[in-house]
């Protein structure tokens, strides 16, 4: 069946007799390396030998192909037992972290030499890896210029998807159960590939790399500790820590209740609902939102695993939580100064570009420009200025939740979102919109929040591979 498969697609794109390949984007199946590695799971230790694909470019014009290529690894063999992994799901591990680019040369696994714990598990499960590199806010060019400003990251990471559904037959797993991982600026643009599914905002981007002429929706998307909706996460921040001082002291008071009031009125433009009948999420009711639904059972589930000594011990560190035989109680307020604030004012668009959003937000010879018109304004000392039409449409082709706000058709079926309690890096609300608007457009949504987990935390990788499993319908 493989190998007449293999003969149709070659006769489609067009291979000569001699089977020399005129397709520039053709997955070389038979160009691998045997590789073995031993994977920890719950279950023990698991020996997986797999045919390993390293370095392939996915677009036909390449800016640099050391960034926009990707490894596939494609489980053969697990403890001795044949493994067939033409319909498994493929895990497409995105390994930016701050917007930085990914380096897919010299061997590496996408971003992370060897690959993340989740991906070993999901190796270990039979899923096919896919593990891409793609440019970021730090390419810059022997002439000076800049090459991977926005939206070059998320354009980058779509033209992968392309190639591997431009593969479909040729290259194992199941092309219609992609499923993208990331966290921090990973997790943010793991949820923009989920959401911004064939959009034709990117075509022209796309087109200009020679990306393949295949669609670029994914089935599921796994975020942890998102940065996303980032012209509003400076509002965000304020609404959860613009009481809470930094080592030198409060930040700006005016300028932070001006951000809350801007965040207010984004808040209710969301029009989202919470779950039970909660009602419509506002700045005014979303603490008690995140109580009821997030942090409180979370807390529960930390402190109702602990042995009795010890949970009187951390009760008696954390004397703002309150234990009684209902569980955990205590103040939003006391919640976020146990956190801490972690940034200035304003916490991404900063006055001094010194972010590295606004560094996402450069152009081909600009490092850095403002993205949001309340740090333009305050920088310029002009009121009514207003940032660029181009640069606007930009941000928006960076934010999920812009598209989930337009109903995306293409937007993914099913969702895994995670974050740690204590990630001071956004604001708790930031996920949780992502959770609920998603749960609004009646998607599949696994929502948790780790207690004490900081930035991308995961005390549970292999959760994310049994729900992978379970929402694909895959068995191996």
């Amino acid at each position: 069946m493989i190998s007449m498969a293999l003969t149709v697609v070659c006769l489609i794109r067009g291979e000569n007799a001699e089977g020399q390949t005129k397709d520039p984007l053709l997955f070389p199946r038979d160009n691998y390396a045997l590789e073995t590695r031993t994977v920890k799971t719950v279950a023990g230790e698991k020996k997986v030998i797999y045919h390993a694909y390293r370095h392939i470019p996915y677009v036909a014009n390449p800016v640099n192909k050391d960034y926009q290529s990707l490894n596939v690894m494609v489980p053969v063999e697990i403890d001795g037992k044949a493994i067939d992994a033409e319909n498994a799901p493929i895990f497409f591990e995105i390994g930016v972290g701050g917007y930085m680019s990914v380096k897919n040369a010299d061997g590496g696994t996408g971003g992370r030499q060897g690959g993340s714990s989740r991906s070993d598990v999901a190796l270990a499960a039979g899923y096919v890896i896919v593990s891409p590199g793609c440019r970021g806010r730090d390419n810059k060019a022997d002439d000076g210029t800049y090459y991977g400003k926005a939206p070059a990251a998320i354009v980058d990471l779509k033209a992968a998807v392309r190639y591997i559904r431009h593969n479909r037959g040729v290259m194992p797993g199941n092309t219609d159960r992609i499923v993208s991982v990331g966290c921090s600026a990973g997790g943010a643009l793991s949820a923009l590939l989920g959401s911004s599914g064939n959009s034709p905002l990117y075509e022209p981007y796309l087109k200009e790399i020679g990306a393949a002429d295949a669609a670029d929706h994914i089935f599921a998307s796994a975020c942890y500790s998102p940065i996303t909706d980032l012209e509003h996460a400076d509002g965000a921040y304020e609404w959860m820590f613009g009481s809470v001082p930094t080592r030198s002291g409060l930040v700006d008071q005016e300028l932070s209740n001006q951000l809350k009031a801007s965040y207010a009125t984004y808040q209710k433009s969301l029009n989202t609902r919470g779950k039970n009948g909660f009602g419509i999420l506002s700045a005014d009711n979303y603490d008690k939102y995140l109580l009821q639904y997030f942090l409180v059972p979370s807390a529960n589930k930390y402190l109702n695993e602990l042995s009795d000594n010890a949970r009187t011990a951390y009760l008696a560190t954390n004397t703002w939580i309150k234990w009684t035989d209902h569980g955990a109680e205590f103040a939003f307020a006391d919640y976020a100064m146990h956190i801490g604030r972690m940034k200035g004012l304003p916490a991404f668009d900063d006055f001094n570009r010194k972010q590295p959003e606004p560094e996402l937000f450069g152009n081909t010879t600009t490092a850095a420009r403002h993205f949001t018109n309340f740090s333009l304004r305050h920088s310029t000392g002009d009121q009514h200025s207003e940032i660029d039409n181009d640069l606007k449409t930009i941000v928006n082709m960076m934010n999920a939740m812009y598209f989930i706000g337009q109903n995306n058709r293409d937007c993914a079926a099913a969702w895994w979102l995670r974050n740690g309690s204590s990630d001071n890096h956004t604001s708790q609300t930031v996920m949780v919109n992502l959770v609920t608007s998603l749960e609004n457009m009646d998607k599949e949504v696994n929502a948790w929040v780790f207690w004490d987990g900081g930035h991308c935390a995961d005390d549970d990788p292999e959760g994310l591979i049994t729900w992978i499993g379970a929402v694909t319908g895959f068995t191996k």
